[in-house]
């Protein structure tokens, strides 16, 4: 794991990458720092800076991501990985961590910024509700770059990995507001949960190889949907609400930044992060299989 962080973290420095996306982010964060916590006096970093530039995060984490697995399929050096005696794990993490590091940068000096502020004469508490709403942000880009790598490894096209990163970002960014849509009741929620039924038995039978046992997974899960839909459909109508609260990737940072430290939240985006390095270690080590 050691030697593909090294490598990944090298490349980014290698060309021009590292240092565009750094400075895309810093400059971002620069300015609203500059527009509103010193120009209005402002201490509450947090809200005033982080909150108000996750949106940048739609764009930066899906270039940054883009290559991590993209490349190597796009190269064929996938295949030199996979023979390797590094294991998958070794694979996944490397690269992860490597981009989490290219993320940690700007947020280090988001630090510095924060301890100009204490500087100035913020007080004690200000300060570590800041560097709470920090550690919050970190752990949120850290969900996001995971999403990221798990959709990479998806495609050879590199600018296919970046659109879908885009997407799906923006997708969990606009939920809060797409989530009022869906309140036609236990109709909608059994519709969504046959169709997730569905891919979980495909994938199943892929992973498998078995036609069979994905016919009956879908059948005996149809099954469940279907009693739950006549006998209990408010409990239907419930896990769809958590679900589509589950997939608000932003929602839980803006509620940590406006209210006080919440470890849920932080437990959330680590949940998240490691959810998604699961997938990507098993689609590799089903092409590795394969």
């Amino acid at each position: 794991m050691t030697a593909i962080f090294k490598r990944e973290l090298k490349s980014y420095f290698h060309g021009m990458m590292g240092y565009v996306l750094t400075a895309f982010l810093l400059a971002t964060s620069g300015l609203y720092f500059l527009a509103l916590d010193l120009g209005y006096g402002m201490t509450d970093f947090s809200y005033y800076t982080l909150y108000r530039t996750i949106f940048i995060l739609l764009l930066y984490i899906p270039v940054l991501t883009m290559r991590s697995l993209a490349e190597e399929r796009r190269s064929r050096t996938d295949q030199l990985l996979l023979t390797s005696p590094v294991s998958v794990w070794g694979i996944v993490l490397g690269k992860f961590f490597a981009m989490a590091v290219i993320f940690a940068i700007p947020c280090l000096v988001d630090a510095v910024m924060i301890l100009i502020l204490w500087g100035l004469g913020s007080t004690t508490t200000a300060l570590a509700t800041n560097f709470a709403g920090l550690l919050c942000y970190f752990l949120l880009g850290c969900a996001a770059i995971a999403i990221g790598e798990f959709l990479s490894g998806l495609t050879e096209n590199q600018i296919i990995a970046a659109v879908m990163g885009v997407a799906v970002l923006l997708l969990a960014y606009m939920m809060p507001s797409l989530r009022t849509m869906f309140n036609a009741g236990s109709a909608v929620a059994l519709a969504v949960f046959t169709g997730l039924a569905g891919a979980a038995s495909v994938l199943v039978g892929l992973r498998t190889r078995s036609f069979t046992l994905g016919c009956l997974l879908f059948a005996a899960l149809c099954m469940g949907l279907s009693g739950l839909f006549l006998l209990k459909s408010a409990w239907l109508t419930s896990a769809f609400s958590t679900v589509l609260s589950a997939l608000c990737l932003f929602t839980p940072f803006e509620e940590f930044v406006n209210n006080s430290f919440s470890l849920p939240t932080l437990v959330y985006y680590l949940s998240v992060t490691g959810l998604f390095l699961f997938f990507t270690a098993q689609s590799i080590e089903k092409r590795r299989w394969n």
